[in-house]
């Protein structure tokens, strides 16, 4: 169930990440309050995972999926560069999250 809860955490992560944007595009109350939700719920889950798991896994695997994920959605939804070495790269954070997990 840690993991799960990992994983959800960092799909709130990836969220609250993209409302940033929001925020800075429309300056009203409703993308800030989105922002909150994303990362309040980003936090909750982290909690629960970090009951299980190691801190440093834990945290690792978080901040990786925020990170990727992120990237990601800037290039789907805001017409981010797509070019191979920033592909590349976000494939090295993603198997290193994959990694952990198989270690852990």
């Amino acid at each position: 169930m840690a993991w799960v809860s990992l994983f959800i955490a960092g799909l709130f992560e990836m969220f609250g990440v993209v409302t940033i944007n929001m925020v800075n595009r429309n300056r009203d109350w409703k993308s800030l309050a989105l922002m909150v939700l994303g990362f309040g719920g980003s936090f909750l889950f982290l909690v629960f995972a970090m009951k299980t798991l190691p801190m440093g896994t834990a945290y690792a695997i978080w901040t990786g999926i925020g990170a990727a994920g992120g990237s990601i959605l800037g290039m789907v939804l805001y017409n981010e560069p797509r070019d191979w070495k920033r592909m590349m790269f976000i494939l090295m954070i993603v198997g290193s999250a994959v990694g952990l997990k198989i270690i852990s």
